[in-house]
């Protein structure tokens, strides 16, 4: 299962935060703690967490905090000089720049979190049919929904996902799906 953190104030104004350590808003405390009782019906094997302040509180709100490992291959996309900015700010430098589609420059490549979105579904998928919760960002469990289904990084693009919410992996007949998302 993937959650994306609670509300902040840079969520809200669209600025993009990678490195960034904010914390969350009142509101987004308040997401943050409605997510235990849709976490609490599930045994979790595994819990791992993003690095970013924002995650693991997220996290610990939502009941799952005692349990959860920092894996810094869930930190959310480095977004280099572009960090801070919203995407029309970008655009007056770079018209119809998306995160998926151009460079972030003094960033992350696609590639780049694709290989770290890799490794941590190598984590998951070893627990052979354990469930695995995973607190994050929202460009990095995009990108992380589309490897797990077996797509480049940039499908990600296609996968809109809202702070807050629940998304579930799974398989249908040993193929990787999408089973729910943005629940």
């Amino acid at each position: 299962m993937l959650t994306r953190h609670g509300t902040t104030a840079w969520s809200q104004s669209g600025r993009h935060t990678s490195t960034t350590d904010v914390d969350l808003t009142p509101e987004g405390e308040e997401q943050a703690r409605s997510l235990a009782a849709r976490l609490a019906a599930d045994e979790f094997s595994l819990v791992l967490v993003s690095p970013r302040r924002r995650a693991r509180r997220t996290a610990e709100l939502a009941g799952v905090g005692s349990r959860a490992v920092v894996d810094p291959d869930l930190a959310e996309w480095a977004y280099g000089d572009y960090e801070g900015l919203t995407t029309e700010q970008i655009r007056e430098q770079d018209p119809g720049w998306t995160v998926f589609s151009r460079p972030c420059p003094n960033g992350e490549t696609a590639a780049q979190v694709s290989a770290r979105a890799d490794r941590v579904i190598d984590r998951v998928r070893a627990l052979d049919g354990g469930l695995a919760l995973l607190v994050a960002h929202g460009h990095l469990l995009r990108v992380l929904a589309a490897r797990w289904a077996g797509l480049p990084a940039t499908y990600g693009a296609h996968l809109e996902l809202d702070v807050a919410t629940v998304s579930k992996l799974s398989y249908e007949h040993d193929v990787p799906t999408v089973e729910v998302w943005n629940a």
